[in-house]
């Protein structure tokens, strides 16, 4: 191949990225128009709650797709959003000075230029659960909504280059205009100009944020948490960063934040805020992580079972999703009684060289122990709702009449039937892993990998594995190995899946997890299309798969009406004189 072919054939890999990204993008940005109608027009504030969960969420992973310099996707550095109501993300970016630098000079006269009512005046004043009133000073407030301005048009800027519906998405906002004379649509569905939506969300983020921070220190026998020391490097890298921009500009570090993030906002207040959102952060994933794990007696989860019965009951069957109707009608009739050739038909009715090599393993298309839910989720055809929203072809698959050996094809779905509905007793898992990729260019997919690039990341996985083994063969031993040489996300948690529960992860990967003969410190090397995993059982939990949806439900349900008791048990009040000196724009409707 030429250089000239690899370079198209790059470009050509390059461009379908973009284009599956403006694509899931844009589908993203009509699920949270939706969402948002859905929240207008709900008024029960427990269901409302739960839809900006789900609207904050899709934001989340909307903007997870960033476009990077040279083209190319890439996911942006953006923590996702957890159970509890976010705040603002304290990795910040360069580039969000430019949006300020240009401002004038003149606002409120000399002393508000040198940030003096900033620094004094308070902006809101914060009542907690029990009455006691918190100052929160307009510098700080000037800090939130610099955040909030960078993020609003980054993201713009983001859907201009894919050709997102700006009005769709609500971002039809004119950056060279004062918000005041533009108006948008809050989460209530009510008209306002963005100088009043601005308000409203950097409210929303400085009683979000300073909420936990309180909750954090009163957790903390009154004294404040420390950062991580993660969280100190970045802070340190962070104002490095803007110290060395900064002598570009000829300003010091403070007249430089001053001027990208308004008056008052020096380099003592952005470290503090920098803290304050960390320790809030933190202390949030620490109490959703104790929600999250509260346990309930055997009467609880026997009670869940007998209510939920319908989404518990297992089924084991094989099942594949062919690329057409027709397809799918010639695989069940070429399909024999016993089942015995379904891998061999998945592979010849797969579309791709890797799917069809795959799909040469029966763990591929075989699904034991496997819930409506979890097929609800997988979009298979056999799933789909008619217009009752009603599944008849579930009702089907998890009927008591239903025998071995049955087969239905649905659409596009073939599915087979290896042992009929059950209530399973399998229990939840814990297991680690070491993931290694073929060494493939980053804008190729790893099952794009060459078979040179496959027995290469075999040999590394089998080299880490026998370092393993001559070693002290521990959970902690192979857990340090993780952390070294892993490419998966959960690597600096030494690689632990901790109650995972069937078919959570790819097929292959389960199989081996759910093997009736897996016991603890058993070892392998398992193959799927995101590499080789070095696997690592550490053992079968306390709870059964069902107990475990049952605790988890249980557990989602008590944590949203504490967390709601503890969020409305807060208020925000605004101080007039302190609000003549907020930030509104950049300074063009002064």
């Amino acid at each position: 191949m030429t250089k000239e072919e690899r370079e198209a054939k790059k470009q050509a890999k390059l461009d379908a990225k973009e284009e599956k990204a403006i694509a899931k993008r844009a589908e993203l940005a009509q699920q949270i128009e939706e969402l948002k109608k859905q929240i207008a027009a709900e008024t029960d504030e427990k269901s409302k709650k739960k839809l900006r969960r789900q609207r904050d969420d899709l934001i989340a992973q909307r903007e997870g797709i960033a476009n990077s310099k040279d083209g190319m996707t890439i996911p942006m550095a953006r923590k996702a959003k957890q159970a509890i109501t976010a705040v603002i993300s304290v990795v910040l970016v360069v580039a969000l000075l430019c949006t300020y630098v240009a401002t004038g000079a003149v606002r409120k006269g000399l002393l508000s230029y040198f940030g003096v009512p900033q620094s004094t005046f308070t902006a809101y004043t914060i009542t907690d659960g029990d009455g006691n009133k918190h100052a929160v000073k307009v510098s700080t407030y000037n800090y939130y909504f610099a955040m909030k301005y960078n993020q609003i048009q980054s993201t713009k800027s983001q859907y201009e280059q894919y050709g997102i519906d700006l009005e769709g998405a609500n971002l039809n906002v004119d950056f060279d205009k004062p918000f005041s004379k533009q108006t948008t649509t809050n989460d209530d569905g009510k008209t306002v100009t963005w100088s009043e939506y601005m308000q409203e969300e950097v409210a929303e983020s400085i009683k979000n944020t300073y909420l936990y921070y309180y909750e954090a220190v009163a957790a903390n026998d009154g004294k404040e948490p420390k950062m991580t020391d993660e969280q100190k490097d970045e802070l340190k890298k962070t104002l490095k960063e803007y110290e060395d921009t900064a002598k570009g500009y000829g300003f010091t570090l403070s007249g430089y934040l001053t001027a990208a993030m308004g008056k008052g906002v020096t380099e003592s207040v952005f470290r503090r805020e920098y803290k304050i959102v960390c320790i809030s952060e933190n202390y949030q994933q620490e109490l959703s992580d104790k929600l999250a794990d509260q346990q309930y007696s055997n009467d609880k989860y026997k009670e869940y079972k007998k209510e939920n019965y319908y989404d518990l009951k297992s089924v084991d069957i094989k099942l594949f999703e062919c690329d057409s109707e027709d397809d799918a009608k010639a695989f069940k009739a070429a399909l024999k009684a016993d089942g015995s050739n379904f891998a061999a038909l998945a592979s010849k009715y797969s579309s791709s060289k890797w799917d069809k090599a795959q799909y040469k393993n029966s763990e591929e298309t075989t699904y034991k122990d496997i819930t409506i839910p979890t097929l609800k989720n997988m979009g298979v055809a056999l799933a789909t709702e008619n217009e009752d929203k009603k599944t008849p072809n579930l009702d089907w698959l998890y009927s008591k009449d239903r025998k071995a050996g049955d087969i239905k094809q649905v659409s596009t779905t073939v599915v087979y039937v290896l042992k009929p509905v059950y209530m399973s007793n399998q229990k939840v898992v814990d297991v680690r892993h070491i993931l290694i990729k073929p060494d493939v260019e980053d804008d190729e997919s790893v099952t794009d990998a060459t078979k040179k690039q496959w027995d290469a990341a075999y040999k590394k996985a089998k080299n880490i594995l026998d370092q393993y083994k001559k070693g002290d063969k521990t959970s902690k031993a192979f857990g340090e190995l993780a952390k070294k040489n892993s490419a998966d996300s959960n690597a600096n948690q030494g690689g632990l899946y901790s109650n995972v529960t069937p078919h959570q992860m790819v097929n292959s990967f389960d199989a081996w997890c759910f093997d009736s003969a897996r016991k603890a410190g058993d070892t392998d090397i398992v193959k799927t299309e995101f590499g080789y995993h070095i696997m690592y059982f550490e053992g079968v939990g306390d709870l059964k798969v069902w107990e475990h949806a049952a605790q988890q439900s249980l557990a989602q349900d008590d944590s949203e009406k504490k967390i709601k008791e503890l969020e409305d048990g807060y208020k925000i009040k605004t101080n007039w004189l302190g609000s003549r000196y907020f930030e509104k724009d950049t300074d063009i409707d002064s």
